[in-house]
């Protein structure tokens, strides 16, 4: 998977105590190891390793993606799961980029 460095990615993790995680960053294979080991990993999963990445999408502003990782740090955990499934039937693990229009199932 190539990664823009232009570009935002919102992603979720799935922890090994079976919690989500949600953030943004400009270079998810960056932040991916930092979960996964270093010190600059959030401090909430660094108690819960390890981490599996379970959803990502691409925006192309940083306002876009933090808008719609405020909107899923507001969804019950079944809601992020059915979004997580929804969406990952497509076989896809980072969705298209998005403009900051809804992108979740109403």
């Amino acid at each position: 998977m190539l990664y823009n460095e232009n570009m935002y990615y919102l992603y979720i993790l799935e922890c090994a105590d079976k919690t989500l995680y949600t953030g943004i960053t400009t270079d998810l294979a960056r932040r991916m190891a930092e979960h996964g080991g270093k010190k600059l990993g959030a401090k909430y999963t660094s108690a819960r390793r390890p981490v599996k990445l379970v959803y990502c999408q691409k925006f192309k502003n940083r306002s876009a993606a933090s808008k719609a990782e405020a909107r899923i740090k507001k969804l019950t955990k079944q809601e992020k799961l059915e979004m997580i499934k929804f969406f990952g039937s497509s076989g896809a693990l980072c969705r298209p980029v998005c403009t900051g229009r809804s992108f979740m199932p109403v």
